[in-house]
């Protein structure tokens, strides 16, 4: 009898840490419902012309947030969503997006767009994306660097041209110059190696 008593009790206890384990993700899943329209579940993706969210590291996509919330970064859609978000939504949503597996794409990289990535292009002065973006182009958290590795090649290309154009970014950002030396070629090449990067 006392060792079905024990059984049962660690059993209980079991299943105590098991839904205790699940429940720091329910307020932050909930939360990311509305954005699996256009994100994917658990922002895996779902349509090409917008970012993958998974694995992205948590200050970028908290940075992101705040710029929607605040229009500093001028999407009408993401305007309005992040402006119904708290300080504790945003830092919710962030760290539930860093925690899911991101998914790469499939197909053929660009031997070009490697060589981009790694080296730059010394002729137009683009340093190589590595040096920020770490050689698996897995960002870097501490700096707030974006996860770039599986991204879609058609959202980068867009990404990019933002940023050459201005439209994208804080004044300051290195990107906006590194974007503006690049051809649009040359931006296909880098987004179509970090898009199916393995």
């Amino acid at each position: 009898m006392k060792t079905i008593l024990t059984l049962i009790g660690a059993l209980g206890l079991l299943g105590w840490s098991l839904t205790a384990g699940a429940q720091p993700d329910a307020p932050a899943r909930q939360k990311a419902a509305v954005c699996a329209g256009c994100h994917g579940e658990d922002g895996r993706g779902a349509n090409p012309l917008f970012p993958k969210l998974a694995g992205q590291n948590a200050k970028y996509l908290g940075r992101q947030l705040r710029f929607f919330k605040e229009q500093t970064r001028d999407v009408p859609a993401m305007n309005a969503i992040a402006g119904t978000l708290s300080d504790e939504d945003i830092r919710l949503l962030s760290e539930y997006y860093a925690r899911q597996k991101p998914r790469l794409e499939e197909g053929e990289g660009s031997p070009e767009g490697k060589r981009i990535y790694r080296a730059g292009i010394a002729a137009k002065k683009v340093p190589a994306c590595m040096a920020c973006h770490g050689p698996d182009a897995e960002g870097n958290g501490l700096a707030g660097f974006p996860l770039l590795k599986g991204q879609y090649v058609a959202y980068t290309v867009k990404a990019l041209s933002d940023y050459a154009s201005g439209v994208r970014g804080e004044a300051k950002t290195p990107m906006r110059d590194i974007a503006a030396r690049m051809s649009e070629e040359e931006m296909k090449a880098v987004a179509t190696y970090l898009a199916t990067m393995k």
